[in-house]
């Protein structure tokens, strides 16, 4: 079984992947591609056999929308991080924002965060970062298919990017705002698609419990 998860706010992959498997009792849930806490959208669940789909969709393209603060940075890039600097926010306009977007279309070369799942001589580097110990990481080369503007306003850049899979997009976010000439952070993630997977197909983990019950209770 493949399922098409919303997942929410705040709850990690795995807490959605234990949900499901508290709701269906299957013995063997995975997840398609980790979800950050604070964000949300498409997360593929599979189970029982169909695992074994899981590293083949998890692979796929990816699409999200992204909201970067500009003029503060913190430790994990994101909003849940310590805040390390602040600076001030130059002057900017939507024609710069979309020209500095547009730049990184093509192959994308970044760092991954010390705050991420990646490992670096066994251990994950999220591991060293909660000991304030910060090791050299190898880049990463992705793509990046499409990107967006959206909006600006004040502080705030609101974007779409479609990426391969393994891109960090607050990494991306980190970037772009360099290109800006100041700092930021992430501090909104929607994951709008994954491969063929759309997040207006997407289930809350309550509709999917209550259809769920509604199948096994009407036998259908």
């Amino acid at each position: 079984m493949i399922l098409n998860i919303f997942k929410p706010s705040t709850w990690t992959s795995f807490d959605v992947v234990k949900k499901i498997k508290n709701i269906t009792k299957e013995k063997k849930v995975g997840h398609g591609g980790t979800l950050d806490p604070f964000a949300e959208g498409v997360l593929i669940i599979g189970t029982n056999v169909d695992t074994k789909k899981l590293s083949y969709i998890s692979s796929s393209n990816k699409t999200y929308t992204a909201t970067i603060k500009l003029g503060i940075h913190t430790d994990s890039f994101d909003c849940d991080g310590k805040i390390l600097k602040t600076n001030e926010v130059p002057n900017l306009n939507k024609l710069k924002i979309k020209s500095v977007l547009q730049s990184f279309i093509g192959s994308y070369e970044h760092l991954p965060p010390m705050y991420s799942a990646k490992k670096k001589n066994g251990i994950r580097l999220y591991n060293y970062a909660r000991n304030n110990i910060i090791v050299e990481r190898d880049t990463i080369i992705s793509q990046v298919e499409e990107i967006n503007f959206i909006s600006y306003n004040k502080d705030k850049i609101k974007f779409t990017v479609k990426c391969s899979s393994g891109t960090y997009i607050r990494s991306l976010a980190v970037d772009i705002s360099k290109k800006l000439m100041t700092i930021g952070h992430l501090v909104e993630l929607i994951r709008t698609e994954v491969g063929e997977f759309s997040i207006n197909d997407s289930l809350t983990l309550k509709k999917f419990e209550e259809k769920w019950k509604f199948t096994k209770t009407s036998g259908k």
